[in-house]
């Protein structure tokens, strides 16, 4: 099957995967809301492996780091204030890292995410790795295309879950990880499809 030119393509857009240590790290909602429960997503704790890689290379290369978590509210999922809603131990923020509360998919929206990189002085390049995929990984690459940013997403470290689609039929997790990470390949930003692909 012959496939399209990306749009990146068409309008002359860099293919060129940054070097981490020049770029800004934001982790996405890795909370233990997706390792257990309603939320739960099959391929969790490989995402969240790959995303303990990715931050460990991150400060040891002295890259900025930014973590974004969902707040559902008290009793939710995605309950801030109870162990269910907290940023998994493998990626917790650390003292100076910044954490930005969020409650809509675009990690940008309603949120004090673009002060924050603005203050450390941030960009062009974001590298973006967390939960949904197809959700708050997608849209919050699409908000930083829209605001200027050059995102990149790193496939590994995101992880989706299995949904109907309109036909009722089920869409396998990868199915839905892979169209999204496609659809941000696309237009909205570049897709390493490992963590040891970042440049240093």
């Amino acid at each position: 099957m012959t496939v399209s030119t990306t749009l990146r393509d068409v309008i002359g857009l860099d293919g060129a995967l940054p070097a981490l240590s020049s770029a800004t790290l934001v982790l996405i909602d890795f909370q233990n809301t997706y390792r257990t429960g309603v939320m739960a997503l099959p391929d969790a704790d490989r995402a969240l492996d790959a995303g303990a890689r990715l931050l460990e290379r991150a400060r040891a290369a002295g890259t900025p780091v930014v973590h974004v978590v969902n707040d559902g509210g008290e009793g939710s999922p995605y309950d801030i204030r109870a162990e269910i809603g907290q940023i998994a131990a493998p990626v917790a923020a650390r003292d100076g890292e910044p954490v930005v509360v969020k409650g809509f998919p675009n990690s940008f929206h309603e949120t004090d995410l673009h002060d924050v990189l603005r203050r450390m002085d941030a960009g062009p390049d974001l590298v973006i790795a967390g939960f949904m995929t197809h959700m708050c990984v997608q849209f919050t690459a699409q908000g930083a295309f829209n605001l200027g940013y050059r995102p990149t997403v790193v496939a590994e470290a995101c992880a989706t879950r299995p949904l109907a689609g309109p036909d009722g039929s089920a869409v396998p997790a990868d199915a839905l990880h892979a169209a999204a990470l496609t659809t941000i390949g696309d237009l909205f930003g570049l897709v390493a499809p490992r963590v040891d692909d970042l440049p240093g």
